[in-house]
C-alpha cells in the first residue's frame, strides 16, 4: 500500500511546521496518505487541505487530551466533520481548560523556579490556538536553562499541578462518532518519554476504553517496538477494533522522524490500514 502516516501536528497545537510547511514535508517525503491530529484544535484543518494535491489523500483528524475513571488517555478522531455544532462546543471548552492550564503553569514558573516570563514571551503563549508544556520548554531552552525540550518539561513543568484539565474521554468519544468520525485510542502503551504499560497493565485499561465506546487502536507508533505492535494488533482483533498508525510527528519540537511507524523504522505494510483508511474514504 502507499506509504502513511496518521498522526502529525502543525504549530496550531505543538508542532513546529505551519500546516503549508507540514504538507509541503509530507509531499517530500513520499507520504500518499496522512491525517492532521492536533492537540484539542481543529484550527488547520480547512487551511491543510488547500494545500493538498489530488493524488494525496488527506483525513481530517484531531487528538483530544482525555481522561476516563483514572486512566489518562489521548483519544484520535478520524473523519471527522470538524463544523458539527456537538465538535465545536467540545473545542471551545478546550480552549477554556487549556488557558486555565496556562495560566497554572506561568503562576508555577514564578512562585517555584523565579522564571518571570516577559511579556513578549506571554503574548507568544497567549497568541497560540493550543498551548501544552512543548511551548513553555521551547522558551525555556531559548533561555538556556536546559539542553531541550524533554529535560525542561521534566525539571520545570512536570510538578505543576493543573487539576482536571482534561475533556471527559466518554464524551470526547461520543462527540467524536456525532461529527462522523472514528475515536481511537492513541499511542495506548504510552506516549512520548512515558514508560509503556505492561500487558498485565493495559488489559484492564482497554475493557475500560472498549466499554466507553473507543472504536479503534493505534497500534503503528514510532516509539513502539515490533513486539509491541503486534500485541496490540492482537489486542485490535480480539476486540473488533480498527488498527491504525502514525509517527506523533511534531516537526523539530521532537526527534521523531515524519513516517516512522516503529523503533526499527521497518517498512509498514499492513491490510488492517488499508482497510481503516478505506472506511474513511468511502
Amino acid at each position: 500500500m502507499a506509504k502513511f502516516d496518521l498522526h502529525l501536528h502543525s504549530n496550531n497545537s505543538d508542532g513546529s511546521a505551519s500546516v503549508k510547511e507540514l504538507v509541503d514535508t509530507v509531499l517530500k517525503s513520499g507520504i500518499k496518505i496522512f491525517a492532521l491530529t492536533d492537540h484539542d484544535t481543529v484550527a488547520g484543518l480547512n487551511d491543510a487541505e488547500k494545500y493538498v494535491p489530488d493524488n494525496i489523500t488527506f483525513i481530517k483528524g484531531v487528538e483530544l487530551t482525555c481522561k476516563i475513571d483514572d486512566i489518562r488517555c489521548h483519544i484520535l478522531g478520524y473523519g471527522i466533520n470538524p463544523k458539527t455544532k456537538e465538535l465545536k462546543e467540545l473545542i471551545e471548552l478546550g480552549k477554556k481548560l487549556r488557558r486555565q492550564k496556562l495560566e497554572t503553569r506561568i503562576k508555577y514558573l514564578r512562585e517555584v523556579w523565579n522564571i518571570e516570563l516577559s511579556q513578549e514571551e506571554l503574548d507568544w503563549l497567549y497568541s497560540r490556538q493550543s498551548v501544552v508544556k512543548t511551548h513553555f520548554a521551547n522558551i525555556l531552552v531559548n533561555r538556556g536553562l536546559s539542553d531541550n525540550n524533554v529535560d525542561a518539561m521534566k525539571k520545570y513543568l512536570d510538578g505543576c499541578k493543573t487539576g482536571n484539565t482534561k475533556f471527559d474521554g466518554r464524551e470526547a468519544i461520543r462527540v467524536i462518532k456525532a461529527s462522523g468520525g472514528i475515536p481511537v485510542w492513541a499511542h495506548p502503551l504510552g506516549g512520548e518519554g512515558e514508560e509503556h504499560l505492561t500487558e498485565q497493565e493495559f488489559l484492564p485499561q482497554l475493557k475500560t476504553m472498549t466499554d466507553s465506546g473507543i472504536e479503534g487502536l493505534e497500534c503503528f507508533y514510532s516509539r513502539y517496538s515490533i513486539p509491541e505492535t503486534s500485541f496490540l494488533k492482537n489486542c485490535a482483533k480480539n476486540n473488533n477494533l480498527v488498527i491504525t498508525g502514525g509517527s506523533d510527528w511534531h516537526g523539530t519540537n521532537k526527534t521523531v522522524p515524519i513516517g516512522r511507524l516503529n523503533t526499527d523504522d521497518t517498512e509498514i505494510s499492513s491490510d488492517e490500514i488499508t482497510k481503516f483508511i478505506g472506511l474513511l474514504t468511502l
